[in-house]
């Protein structure tokens, strides 16, 4: 009787990519995937622990699972990867003692052993978060798609941001050693992927404990754009206190090098930027943001920002706007500040009343938005470079895709063979979120 397996991927793109490769274990082990839970022999829960209310999403979800094993008279393996499990750890099978296996992120290279101890009834209750500091085993991966492969090139982050979990759950920054992130580019492009997604809590730091100083993020950006094949590649996220000039020449010369680029701000107020361990000020941001434009360009420049950080005034919150206002970033995340058990902020003092926080968020984000359609209006009658992605889900009789600025891109088209490939297309709309184009054929 054939065995079905269900992976729930809760959180980050990192998430998502090992999600992916557990996915292609379990269908080497003979696993077909399944979303219907009900139905299945075995579910992995691939949690996020970065926001407090991505725990409880879990406990909810693994209350669910309680009941349908029970049903099943115990027949069903329920695992749980991913930050929560790196933060629970022997905690999670007291908690939930029907929970099988708690893997840490670093050993998912290893659920296929495991799973065969389960199986045989050789173990039961398996906790394996340790080796935070070692480098995850290489797995290959099914992304799903045919069009956008993903890249573990960092694990791990030495920032130690003081509203984030993640140093103390994925442990300090390891790098995938250069050749093997090349290796797996040439891997997925012959597979025909045509996007490379390298992740990182923090890429362009990547390198940095490598003892030849010469296999830094710029060196891997080089080298996997001289990749033969049509792809781009896209990365997230940097961090504005480690990007070079060495980086941004590299990105200006180099086509295959996607202009989407996230720099995420968290907040324009020194004094907060400080609070939260950034390493960088307001003005040093503005100056970075403004050579990356003078020197691509055809850059797209996304942000993430924080707003009610404890001690935030309406004078330092003023600073965030006045960034918003003078970068100019295509789109933003944007979040009011939130208790995280476990981090510095955590404790401050001076934490910001809810009513304020909404107050602002609503403030910054009517901002952001008239600064978004602005940004917009650049790509009027331009032709831009798209990587089709399918009929669009709200409009089947148009296409959708993304450019290299990872704007979203509807056109009309009668062509059904479209799908993974890149067109041009000259936008004659463009609306704060979306772009309208018309296919320009070669």
């Amino acid at each position: 009787m054939e065995k079905r397996a269900t992976i729930i991927t809760y959180g980050c793109q990192m998430n998502v990519n090992e999600s992916a490769k557990m996915k292609q274990m379990l269908q080497t082990m003979g696993y077909s995937m399944t979303e219907d839970i009900e139905n299945t022999d075995l579910v992995f829960l691939n949690t996020c622990t970065v926001r407090e209310g991505a725990a409880v999403k879990v406990y909810g979800k693994l209350g669910d699972l309680k009941r349908i094993k029970e049903e099943k008279d115990g027949k069903m393996i329920i695992g749980v990867t991913g930050c929560l499990a790196q933060e629970v750890r022997d905690e999670f099978i007291k908690k939930t003692p029907y929970v099988d296996l708690v893997l840490g992120n670093q050993n998912i290279g290893r659920i296929p052993d495991l799973l065969e101890r389960i199986e045989a009834g050789e173990e039961t209750h398996i906790v394996m978060v340790e080796d935070e500091d070692e480098l995850p085993t290489r797995v290959d991966a099914d992304f799903g798609d045919d069009i956008v492969a993903s890249i573990s090139i960092t694990y791990g982050c030495n920032n130690y941001c003081t509203f984030c979990i993640v140093p103390y759950v994925r442990g300090m920054e390891r790098s995938v050693p250069l050749n093997e992130v090349v290796r797996d580019v040439e891997q997925y492009t012959k597979k025909g992927y045509k996007e490379i997604l390298f992740l990182g809590q923090n890429v362009n730091s990547y390198g940095s404990d490598f003892a030849n100083g010469k296999d830094n993020f710029a060196e891997l950006l080089e080298q996997s754009a001289n990749v033969e094949g049509d792809f781009w590649i896209k990365y997230v996220s940097p961090h504005p206190k480690d990007f070079s000039d060495e980086v941004i020449d590299t990105i200006a010369r180099n086509p295959k090098i996607a202009r989407m680029l996230h720099l995420p701000l968290q907040s324009g107020s020194t004094k907060i930027l400080d609070a939260m361990n950034r390493g960088y000020t307001k003005e040093e941001f503005i100056a970075l943001a403004k050579k990356i434009k003078q020197k691509v360009p055809d850059i797209g420049l996304t942000t993430d920002i924080i707003v009610g950080f404890p001690g935030e005034t309406d004078e330092d919150f003023q600073d965030t706007m006045d960034v918003v206002n003078e970068v100019g970033f295509e789109n933003a995340f944007m979040f009011m500040y939130s208790k995280r058990t476990g981090t510095p902020a955590a404790t401050m003092e001076k934490q910001v009343d809810e009513h304020i926080k909404n107050e602002r968020l609503q403030q910054l984000m009517r901002l952001q938005n008239m600064k978004a359609k602005e940004e917009s209006q650049k790509y009027l009658g331009k032709i831009v470079k798209v990587l089709v992605e399918g009929p669009s889900k709200k409009n089947p009789e148009m296409l959708t895709g993304r450019s290299s600025t990872h704007k979203i891109v509807l056109f009309k088209s009668d062509r059904k063979d479209l799908k993974g490939k890149f067109v041009n297309t000259k936008i004659y709309d463009a609306k704060t979120w979306t772009l309208y184009g018309e296919l320009v054929e070669e």
